[in-house]
């Protein structure tokens, strides 16, 4: 079968960004949705970020007849609003939603934690406390994919929490290389090897909010309701999707399962193991990997 055989359906994936306007791509599939920030009870995204992080995981592309479709277009969707309208956030507001996801998880069947956010400013407590948050929903059980960062192409540019050596951090595998090479790299502080495997994130069609619409440059003139943006942002919901997607084709799978997957199916870009990981993650190779991964329900 191939990776659209299956869309992430019963899967719930939680999005820790700016929020998440109600595009009509996301059809009923907003499960929930949580302001951190402003305490807001009805979904919206005052930055455009996090929508274009959700059309990119769960999308299904309704709006472009199909042209824009995410790599999970059935999974259920936790909005978590933790960036405001700057992209700014807090430690607070971040261990905040971690604790959330702990304590509602069963609720709304979270399996996948998608952060497509990041930071080297903070100082070396409040990286170490983000650090052991998400090292605590790692051991968990839940399959936590973290963007690696646009600080490069610097050594050791990786940032928190993409920097935990448990999570799967996803870098660009078209922003590593040239004058647009910004995709984080590694080594962390603690000398481990990141990222973990690199997926496209340069110029990228997804979901906007609706103040943002305008007809797409570039021939495609007429489609409304998506918009372009470029980073590992982009790059680490294409991951996330893909994990959905296997998770329903195998709900038996546990995230060190899936994390040696992605090593296991990644396609070699014959670069350094602190720029490309594993290499570019490769979705039909990966998800035709979940039948020969026969494993105990995760860890509660």
């Amino acid at each position: 079968m191939t990776g659209r055989t299956y869309t992430g359906k019963g899967i719930g994936v939680a999005v820790l960004d700016t929020g998440l306007f109600p595009h009509a791509d996301f059809d009923s599939r907003i499960r929930f949705f949580y302001d951190f920030l402003f305490y807001r009870r009805q979904p919206y995204d005052d930055n455009g970020h996090g929508t274009h992080v959700t059309g990119i995981l769960a999308g299904d592309g309704r709006m472009s007849s199909g042209r824009y479709t995410g790599a999970a277009p059935g999974c259920s969707i936790i909005a978590l609003k933790v960036l405001d309208r700057y992209g700014n956030g807090s430690k607070e507001d971040l261990l905040q939603a971690f604790q959330w996801i702990r304590s509602y998880r069963e609720e709304y069947r979270i399996r996948v934690v998608n952060i497509s956010v990041g930071t080297t400013c903070c100082t070396s407590n409040e990286q170490d406390a983000l650090l052991d948050a998400v090292d605590q929903l790692w051991e968990e059980g839940l399959v936590v994919v973290a963007a690696a960062g646009n600080q490069g192409p610097r050594s050791g540019s990786i940032t928190a929490p993409g920097s935990n050596k448990k999570v799967i951090t996803v870098g660009s595998s078209d922003l590593l290389e040239g004058k647009k090479a910004v995709s984080g790299r590694g080594p962390t502080k603690e000398c481990v090897c990141k990222p973990d495997v690199v997926a496209p994130g340069n110029h990228i069609v997804s979901c906007i909010p609706y103040t943002k619409w305008k007809p797409l440059e570039g021939g495609t003139t007429g489609i409304y309701g998506y918009g372009v943006k470029s980073g590992t942002s982009m790059s680490t919901p294409v991951v996330s999707g893909a994990i959905a997607c296997a998770l329903e084709k195998n709900p038996t799978l546990t995230n060190v399962a899936i994390k040696r997957m992605l090593k296991e199916s990644a396609d070699d870009m014959q670069l350094p193991r602190n720029i490309q990981g594993w290499g570019r993650f490769n979705r039909e190779r990966f998800l035709n990997l979940t039948k020969n991964y026969h494993c105990n329900v995760q860890k509660r």
